[in-house]
């Protein structure tokens, strides 16, 4: 840090990962997330999984070749013999016979281990014998950034690669459910674009203001919506006074919905790599949570995709428990 850093740079800096050190705390008070971890046949993603497993996070059955898999845990120095392995041929096979667990019930979200996105979610999203619901699927990531004072949910950047109209509507919907989940007071979206006002010239614009009114009409429910709003309106509020934007979104939005997984991809890789911000990856809209981890997360961003799974797990669960009205 240079010596002419401001007391707010300083101050920042010292808040890394505190937002992640909160999830990971709470969920310590819930019961243990059971995770099918398909593939987990090399350093990084075994060791978070033990890491998550240690500190009472989730309880992991293992789901890979288990020669490759005892060979990861002995390169670590890690003793695995109190974890189920399910011995599986190949990466394909351990996507299938994970996704199989939770459908009979055997496990409550997915991870993925050493193995391709793609391998993991072509398995999630079969039609037959994979994890589909009505809704669509789509990723959101949960950025901690240090200098910014509430964790900012970011969708989608990994999924949807140029979702439609009706597609938005439910990745909006799961951002925001991911906020209840997450335990937010009130879950505020921005639908992103490049300015703040609707023109047909920028049809993301059009989108945005689309979803505004299916909100007003109760056709996403959950959250506030503000719509077209450009990344320094959605996030600054003094950027918003100036361009005299009043809403109870602009300048203090939690959930930023892009207009497309490019955007999103760079918007999230730019605070990574620009803002030292951290980015735990969450798939929603299936029948459970699916942990995406990358070979380049930290320890703190793999428990705390970890941790972000079993909340919404757990706010499932208390929907199941529901009693039918």
């Amino acid at each position: 840090m240079s010596l002419h850093a401001s007391a707010d740079e300083a101050a920042g800096l010292t808040r890394r990962h505190e937002k992640y050190e909160r999830l990971v705390s709470v969920t310590l008070s819930l019961p243990r997330l059971k995770v099918a971890v398909a593939h987990p046949c090399d350093g990084a993603s075994l060791d978070a999984v033990m890491e998550a497993f240690e500190m009472g996070l989730i309880e992991p059955v293992l789901v890979g070749p288990r020669d490759k898999t005892l060979a990861a845990a002995k390169d670590l120095g890690r003793d695995i013999s109190a974890l189920t392995i399910i011995d599986t041929p190949h990466s394909h096979a351990s996507a299938q016979q994970a996704v199989d667990l939770v459908r009979t019930g055997k496990a409550e979200a997915v991870m993925k281990g050493s193995l391709h996105t793609d391998e993991l979610m072509a398995a999630v999203v079969r039609r037959e014998g994979g994890l589909r619901t009505a809704r669509r699927i789509s990723h959101c990531f949960v950025m901690d950034i240090p200098t910014h004072e509430t964790p900012l949910i970011i969708t989608d950047a990994a999924i949807n690669i140029a979702p439609t109209l009706d597609e938005k509507v439910d990745i909006v919907q799961n951002a925001i459910d991911l906020g209840h989940a997450l335990r937010l007071d009130e879950v505020r979206v921005a639908i992103l674009s490049a300015i703040e006002t609707v023109s047909s010239k920028v049809p993301s614009t059009i989108e945005a203001a689309a979803l505004c009114k299916m909100a007003d009409r109760g056709q996403i429910t959950g959250g506030i919506l503000d719509g077209p709003l450009a990344l320094d309106n959605a996030i600054d509020l003094g950027a918003a006074r100036i361009k005299n934007i009043k809403s109870p979104v602009a300048g203090q939005a939690n959930v930023l919905v892009v207009p497309d997984l490019e955007a999103g991809n760079m918007l999230a890789k730019s605070l990574t790599f620009l803002a030292d911000a951290d980015a735990a990856g969450i798939v929603l809209g299936a029948r459970v949570p699916v942990i995406l981890t990358s070979r380049a997360d930290s320890k703190i961003t793999r428990l705390a995709s970890c941790a972000i799974a079993s909340l919404v797990a757990s706010t499932q669960r208390a929907k199941l428990a529901l009693p039918e009205v």
